[in-house]
């Protein structure tokens, strides 16, 4: 399906002369303050639709007339309601509303079938309890918005994988919560809790010492450039982000850092210089160790076709003893992460650059988020939480693993198996998943 989808927008225009018959996917962006009724000519055709950046503030009551729509998109509107409509559109996967003014979701606006919700950076004060009728859904985006506690029917949703709730007014995470089995990807930082982290600040740097060169990356939180630091006579490269200053799909900026900076020194993470405030542009940042050219991004983040699971390109291939290093790696980060009460929430194949060694580094603590290692349920369910998207990575290093058959692997698809057990208490811990690790070999 994702590779029917058309990059280029299209106009209204082309839509009244006739040029879209028969097209499976549109965007359309013109300032529009209407629906555009002459969509209604690829009702049996469309699949794809996104609407996003316009002025709409809602939807015609036959919307549900597009019989084959399984994606429809319409962030950064004017809608201050979620379209009831959007409950009769039986082939509904996917729905993006970011960046609205929505505060209310009907009842029967939430289709059975949503397997992907996008609600980041509304108003919303309360899910209605229909939510739970979404068996299908994996992945669910609510940070930013004004939500108090989440409905308890929402613990039927056994499938969700990926939950935001950053940047509410959440004040505790409830037990079933926790507990859901498939949950392996928990971002819940910028809530109400009653937390008290101390940790040593990072160095602050005098933003007059650095020149941005080329960019390097743009990601939800904020923007990576290479830069020059003059310090003295001595000039070195390093990498500096500047974050963009809002609320992103996983929390706030300042958490990000916080996180970020209370994580500390690891082999495996990208190594942090200091902070920085761009008093001029009113944005601050973070300066970090310049990343050698030698690392690779080790996946691409999910698309919308595999919804909460990376993809890789069809010429990667690790060896066996790249793929057991990098378990390593990542398996000692997660530990000191745990240790320093931080579930970092993000635990994907996308934010692991690798060598040709096997030398990892990890990074992006954007749905990173503190918890009171002081709570043992808290922890406990944390923690497996985390262990449950490691298993994930394993089995994703397991897949471009080139070598299918020795011990080692044997073993460590015997771990994979454990970590992405159903029941969080056969889920081992990160202390015993690098005792076990360090214990293999052929």
């Amino acid at each position: 399906m994702q590779n029917k989808i058309l990059i280029n927008l299209q106009t209204v225009s082309q839509l009244q002369k006739g040029e879209l018959k028969g097209a499976v996917s549109v965007k359309i962006s013109e300032n529009l303050t209407e629906f555009p009724v002459e969509l209604f000519e690829l009702e049996d055709t469309l699949e794809y639709l996104d609407l996003s950046s316009n002025k709409l503030s809602n939807l015609p009551d036959d919307f549900y007339r597009f019989k084959s729509l399984r994606i429809f998109f319409a962030s950064d509107n004017l809608f201050t309601t979620y379209p009831e409509v959007l409950g009769r559109c039986d082939a509904l996967d996917i729905v993006g509303f970011k960046s609205n003014n929505i505060k209310v979701i009907p009842t029967s606006g939430l289709h059975p079938n949503l397997r992907w919700l996008i609600l980041t950076g509304n108003k919303i004060e309360a899910l209605p309890p229909s939510i739970g009728n979404c068996k299908r859904m994996q992945k669910l985006m609510l940070a930013g918005n004004q939500l108090t506690s989440l409905p308890e029917t929402l613990a039927n949703c056994s499938n969700l994988s990926l939950l935001r709730i950053a940047a509410n007014r959440i004040t505790e995470l409830p037990e079933w919560l926790l507990g859901m089995p498939n949950l392996a990807w928990l971002a819940f930082s910028g809530n109400h809790f009653k937390q008290d982290f101390t940790f040593a600040d990072a160095q602050e740097l005098n933003f007059e010492q650095f020149n941005l060169k080329e960019l390097l990356g743009e990601g939800a939180s904020g923007t990576i450039y290479k830069a020059e630091r003059s310090n003295g006579d001595a000039i070195t490269n390093v990498a500096v982000k500047i974050f963009k200053g809002n609320v992103t799909s996983d929390g706030y900026p300042d958490d990000e850092m916080n996180a970020y900076i209370a994580a500390g020194s690891h082999p495996a993470l990208v190594g942090l210089v200091g902070k920085v405030n761009f008093s001029k542009e009113k944005k601050r940042g973070i300066v970090m160790n310049l990343i050698t050219e030698d690392f690779f991004n080790l996946g691409a983040p999910p698309s919308l076709e595999s919804c909460t699971r990376d993809i890789f390109n069809n010429g990667i291939g690790l060896s066996k003893l790249q793929v057991l290093k990098v378990a390593s790696s990542m398996a000692s980060v997660a530990q000191q992460l745990h240790a320093r009460g931080i579930i970092h929430g993000d635990l994907y194949a996308h934010n692991i650059l690798i060598n040709e060694n096997g030398e990892t580094l990890f990074g992006d603590f954007g749905a990173a988020s503190f918890y009171d290692k002081n709570n043992a349920v808290v922890s406990f369910y944390l923690e497996k939480i985390e262990v449950k998207a490691y298993g994930y990575l394993l089995d994703d290093l397991l897949s471009i693993c080139l070598e299918k058959e020795s011990p080692s692997l044997v073993e460590l698809a015997k771990l994979r198996d454990l970590c992405l057990s159903s029941q969080h208490a056969e889920r081992p811990g990160f202390d015993e998943i690098v005792e076990n690790l360090a214990a293999l070999s052929d």
